[in-house]
């Protein structure tokens, strides 16, 4: 995923939605529940009631991708459920994205440089 990951952040949405929802289901869903908009590069990351499974949605510049991903034996970490988004940084939706526990990646704080050297 992370060749797909242009935006550098994902926006969350911490209530599970319905998994029937396709794309232009969960664009729709962007635009009114996270009122954001869906054709930004940024990558929007959905779950189901069961916490097995996600959904992926983001634009590449030329459509809506969508990306579909269930774990066998375990379950993703989630926030607690509440209403809103909250935003992952490419390391952390990394870690949520290969099952592991998002909340214990930290990155790096880099500051952009005031001059060339």
């Amino acid at each position: 995923m992370s060749r797909c990951f242009t935006s550098g952040v994902a926006a969350q949405a911490t209530k599970p939605v319905d998994f029937r929802k396709g794309h232009d289901g969960l664009a729709a869903l962007v635009q009114s529940m996270l009122a954001e908009d869906p054709f930004t590069g940024t990558v929007f990351v959905f779950r189901s009631k069961r916490a097995d499974r996600l959904k992926i949605l983001f634009w590449d510049g030329s459509g809506l991708v969508m990306a579909y991903k269930r774990l066998e034996e375990s379950t993703f970490t989630w926030p607690a459920i509440r209403d809103g988004a909250m935003t992952l940084n490419r390391a952390q939706f990394e870690a949520l994205f290969a099952g592991l526990d998002w909340r214990r990646v930290r990155s790096l704080e880099v500051r952009r440089p005031a001059v060339a050297e």
